[in-house]
Order: structure tokens, then C-alpha cells, then sequence
């Protein structure tokens, strides 16, 4: 059986699967109090792990039956996409958070130590985290020596639906092109040339079209002359760009649900700002059909955004034109893990080694 960890900044999901069968799930939620605790994430290390072993043990889960213990892959160094065995390395550079603080680096962290306490021999893993990077390298170049273009993408999710589409239809991911664009709290829409993600806007803090939550790319000036007015921190810029930016900031809400029924109930700005959101992911999938130079097999929609007819809609209206769209809503993280584990498990996915 295949252990699944997945922690979130407020939850931590667990899931144990037998092949490609769920036999345990459960989100356990945290507080604000319980988290506000640690001073970092990395000291969260000994409560949630606590925690998930007293929901194992509640559902009659055994250590013994384990095969593979794999958790969501955090920010560490930019790595090819893959599964990969959690070591030395890997551990050092998900403590302080290699690229960044983020509660998915507790994942493979947790799935370590779970694996230490297993009476039988149990491989821990991470895979597709989300700073995969197979950026061809026209794509790093900013404009400017002292900036760089950098792949931080919903590379879980892409990774797996792409594998699932290609599936769907009989071919090999790997001899495929294929636009993918994540539609959730944040954004990401890159080009996949035969297997590798050659382009992708960074979607966690800077770049392509804005989300519920991110700002995506502003005008440059304008930011830099925001930056230094003396009115905002580094902290509330910062907060700008991720958590307080897109649609929270112009209608303060992030649920697209409630603003597609205010538009479509007669409001005229909100109509406008979810207009913008579909008219800005239109505008970087015709960037990543360049990319791929027009051949395009397939344009996939997916995330939670996508459950969405009328967004979805609206995207396909624009482009349409440039191959056919298949819609993937959500984004089971929990399954794309245990697949990859489940890959490994059947020899089809050898885990390459982080250094």
C-alpha cells in the first residue's frame, strides 16, 4: 500500500492507496492558534506527524503494510520532472526552504520520518514538486543580466494530467505538444513539447495572467515607482503581488463561483474583472502556441477554476482556433502522488537522485 502526504498551509491531507484504490482518506484541519505556535515551518515537523499517526492508527492502518511513503515535493532546487528519493540533501534544502517557506516542504520531510519508523524496509519519495524546471534556455532570459526567468508551476497536477490525456487517447506524453493551463488560486499556463514544460510563466509570485489571489505581471514602472513612494512595506508589496493581488483586490472576494453569479446577475465591473481574468489566460495560451511554433496537439483546461463553464467558456471562445480543448477540472494532488509512487512501485518510473 502507498502512504500519501500532502500538507497545506491550514490542512494536511492523507490518503493511503492500494494500487489505484483509495482505501483511507481524511483532511485534518488546523487552527490558526496551532499553527501560529511554530515560528517556522519546518518546526511544525513533530505535530504533524504526531497527528497523522494517530489518524493511521484510528483507521487500523498498520506501518507494516506500507510499500511507499511519498509526500508533496516543496521548494527546493529546481529539479527535473520526476519522482525522487528523499535524502541528506533533499532535507537539508527543505528545512529552511531552498526557494522559499512554504508548508509543502514539510512533505517529504514527514514522509521521511514515517518511513524510519516502519518495521520493514519503506522508500519515502517526493515527485513533480512544484519548482520542476525544463525551461529551454531562450525562456530564462528577462531582458536584464541581473533578473532571470525562473519555472515555478503547478507542475503535480500539470504533469499528471498531461500523462492522463495522453493516456486517453492512445500516445505517448512524450511525442505530444500540448498547452496546459492551471486555473486555481494561482495561474500557470505552459507549453509541454514532447514531455518537458520548455516554457511556463511563474505562477507563484510574479508572472502571467492575474488569479484570485495573484496580481501576475504588472506594468514594471509603475511597480518600481510603488516600491519606493515610502506608502508600502516590502511585506505589503509582496502581499500585493500573492494573497491580496487579482480579483480579491478588485472585488474583494476570492470565490470565482460568487463572482460569476454577481456578473451574471448584472454587475457591470465584476463582468469587466472576470473578463480580464479569461481575456489575460487567452492571451498567454496564443504566447505558448508560438512556443511550440502553431503545432499543437491539444489545449487543456484544469484546476479548480475550470470547474466553471462560464470562465471556460469564455477561454475557449478565444482560442479555440489553435487545436482542440479538453477540460480536466480540479486538481487531485492525492492521486498524482500515489500514481507516481504506484509507477515507481511497477517499474516504469526509476526516482532520480536530488543533489
Amino acid at each position: 500500500m502507498i502512504l500519501v502526504i500532502n500538507p497545506g498551509s491550514t490542512s494536511t491531507k492523507i490518503a493511503v492507496y492500494n494500487k489505484d484504490e483509495v482505501v483511507f482518506q481524511e483532511t485534518i484541519r488546523h487552527s490558526a492558534e496551532e499553527i501560529g505556535r511554530y515560528p517556522t515551518i519546518a518546526d511544525q515537523l513533530p505535530f504533524r506527524k504526531k497527528i497523522i499517526m494517530e489518524e493511521l492508527e484510528k483507521s487500523g492502518i498498520n506501518l507494516s503494510q506500507l510499500q511507499v511513503i511519498i509526500g508533496r515535493g516543496g521548494l527546493i532546487k529546481p529539479v527535473k520532472s520526476g519522482i525522487y528519493r528523499i535524502n541528506d540533501a533533499m532535507k537539508k534544502d527543505m528545512v529552511p526552504g531552498f526557494q522559499g517557506q512554504h508548508a509543502s516542504n514539510l512533505g517529504g520531510l514527514i514522509a521521511d520520518e514515517i518511513a524510519k519508523e516502519c518495521p520493514q524496509k519503506v522508500d519515502a519519495y517526493i515527485a513533480d514538486p512544484v519548482v520542476v524546471d525544463e525551461l529551454q534556455p531562450c525562456a530564462r532570459i528577462a531582458g536584464h543580466p541581473l533578473f532571470e526567468r525562473r519555472s515555478v508551476f503547478h507542475a503535480l497536477n500539470q504533469k499528471s494530467i498531461a500523462r492522463i490525456y495522453a493516456q486517453s487517447v492512445h500516445r505517448s506524453y512524450q511525442e505530444m505538444n500540448l498547452i496546459i493551463a492551471h486555473l486555481g488560486g494561482g495561474v500557470s499556463v505552459a507549453a509541454h513539447y514532447q514531455g518537458s514544460v520548455i516554457d511556463v510563466n511563474q505562477a507563484l509570485d510574479g508572472e502571467g495572467p492575474f488569479s484570485p489571489e495573484r496580481s501576475g505581471t504588472l506594468p514594471t514602472k509603475q511597480l518600481v515607482d510603488l516600491c519606493f513612494s515610502g506608502q508600502y512595506t516590502h511585506r505589503e508589496v509582496s502581499g500585493m503581488l500573492n494573497g491580496k493581488g487579482g480579483m480579491v483586490a478588485y472585488c474583494q472576494s476570492n470565490n470565482v463561483q460568487d463572482l460569476v453569479d454577481k456578473a451574471q446577475s448584472g454587475d457591470e465591473y465584476t463582468r469587466l474583472i472576470l473578463d480580464a481574468f479569461c481575456y489575460q489566460v487567452a492571451k498567454d495560451i496564443g504566447a505558448m502556441s508560438v512556443v511550440l511554433k502553431g503545432k499543437t496537439d491539444q489545449i487543456i483546461l484544469t484546476g479548480g477554476i475550470a470547474f466553471n463553464h462560464w470562465i471556460t467558456d469564455q477561454i475557449t471562445a478565444y482560442v479555440s482556433f489553435i487545436a482542440p480543448i479538453t477540460i480536466y477540472p480540479g486538481e487531485d494532488e492525492m492521486a498524482a502522488l500515489a500514481m507516481n509512487a504506484q509507477l515507481v512501485i511497477s517499474g516504469e518510473l526509476i526516482p532520480g537522485e536530488y543533489f
